[in-house]
């Protein structure tokens, strides 16, 4: 009779694992198509743009976040950063002015709470990046409570972090990023990761729509990262029985590069893929590096979505993009089967500025207007194309879309359409379709924009 009623309650147990792993209300990872999103089991294209990273940080939230909405617009960033002017810090202070690791500021978790809040209430999704590598190091790192000269909890010597670190985050000089066990073991300070991380997790937990980054443009080994990740998954297990979805973000701009391999080669560590540096690549090379590794992606044993949490480019950054580099990579990463794409805060993106809003609505129209999910890049319809000409996606015999980034002129393999055809066009700087006109019975066809400019053909029956 104990043996049954232990056996029925393991089976109740396993049962109710099952439930929760099956429960797909909030962002999951797309049943039907597992490339792609899903909120509330419905595939979702994340499309976004936002004013600043740390976007919990910032006056008018819920009317910046009303803006992105009307837009079309379901995804922001969230760093969780505290480098900028006017910002709190997560640690309180003792009354000799000095940081405190064992206790809180309660106005930065007030802040982030409501930010979620904010963002759940509007179906927004948040890719929250744990660990802003940036106030870790130079000025911001002069400042940072978790700094030994900065707190009350340990001293230079024990910490072993130095209390100056002049270099960029890619010269890795802050001991900081290895005090997990496989590294050096710092466990007194890895004693207080732990507690901010735990910390963020009592307020992110409650919520279904988070997806975790651990690190922002990190150089530091993938040891780092993939203890936090493993870290965050598995509480989220032990505390709330739920799943969620983790991943990192490398320096490198070329994806191709063989640290970008720790996170696409390890799904059993990191559950989706940032892409995101590649967005500093231009044209051609952008479209290139970007399709041969989401198709690596896709055709793997573990296919996962493929995001780009910021998208560069704006007029007079310092990185000599533009604003047509931005717009352009923002369309290219939905053609090519990307999974999220996000216009970067200013100076350095278009952030939600009224050409941003304008391209977010356009592309929601543009994947509103056929089955984007069930769609390819299929560049090998096209012909007499010149380098950064054009780019398609299509279904075949169904739907097919064609996005030319300043005009031209190319021809299109349609031998797997019925002869009754139409064409809208939709111009991306307008948010405005033309009307639909008729195109030639044709297998192939020549196809052209109706005037230079950002444009996007759709045909279909």
């Amino acid at each position: 009779m104990q043996q049954s009623v232990l056996l029925l309650l393991a089976c109740l147990g396993l049962l109710t694992s099952t439930l929760a792993q099956s429960n797909t209300a909030g962002i999951s990872m797309s049943q039907s198509h597992p490339q792609f999103w899903a909120y509330d089991s419905k595939p979702t294209l994340l499309l976004g743009g936002s004013v600043e990273d740390n976007l919990f940080q910032i006056d008018g939230l819920p009317e910046h976040l009303d803006q992105l909405q009307s837009a079309g617009g379901n995804y922001v960033r969230c760093t969780m950063s505290s480098r900028d002017v006017g910002n709190v810090w997560a640690f309180g202070k003792t009354a000799e002015g000095i940081y405190d690791l064992e206790t809180w500021n309660e106005a930065y978790w007030q802040r982030f709470e409501t930010f979620l809040q904010e963002t759940a209430k509007r179906d927004i999704v948040v890719q929250l990046e744990v660990w802003a590598t940036f106030d870790f190091y130079r000025e911001i790192w002069d400042v940072n409570p978790f700094n030994p000269k900065n707190n009350k909890n340990y001293d230079a010597h024990r910490s072993k972090l130095d209390t100056v670190v002049a270099t960029h985050p890619i010269y890795t000089e802050n001991n900081f990023f290895r005090s997990v066990p496989s590294q050096m073991s710092l466990f007194r300070v890895l004693e207080y990761q732990q507690a901010f991380v735990d910390k963020l997790l009592e307020h992110t937990l409650k919520y279904d729509h988070v997806l975790y980054c651990m690190d922002n443009e990190t150089s530091v080994t993938s040891e780092w990262g993939a203890f936090w990740s493993e870290y965050i998954k598995r509480t989220a297990q032990e505390q709330e029985n739920k799943t969620v979805y983790t991943t990192e973000m490398w320096d490198p701009w070329d994806l191709n590069h063989v640290a970008h391999r720790s996170t696409i080669d390890h799904p059993e560590i990191y559950d989706f893929v940032d892409i995101s540096q590649n967005n500093h690549n231009k044209g051609q090379l952008h479209w290139d590096t970007g399709i041969k590794q989401i198709q690596r992606i896709h055709q793997s044993e573990h296919p996962r979505p493929a995001n780009n949490i910021k998208v560069y480019g704006a007029n007079g950054n310092k990185f000599g993009h533009d604003h047509q580099d931005a717009l352009e990579r923002f369309v290219r990463n939905v053609l090519l089967g990307a999974a999220s794409t996000r216009f970067h805060r200013p100076p350095s993106g278009l952030g939600l500025s009224d050409t941003a809003q304008t391209v977010i609505q356009s592309m929601r129209m543009l994947t509103d207007a056929y089955d984007h999910f069930s769609a390819e890049p299929c560049m090998h319809l096209l012909s007499e194309r010149e380098e950064n000409e054009a780019y398609a996606r299509a279904i075949a015999g169904e739907a097919y879309v064609v996005y030319f980034p300043d005009g031209g002129e190319v021809t299109l393999d349609l031998s797997g359409l019925a002869s009754e055809r139409t064409v809208r066009w939709l111009n991306v700087l307008t948010s405005e379709w033309t009307e639909s006109k008729q195109v030639g019975t044709e297998d192939i066809i020549p196809l052209a924009p109706p005037q230079q400019g950002n444009w996007v053909a759709l045909i279909k029956n």
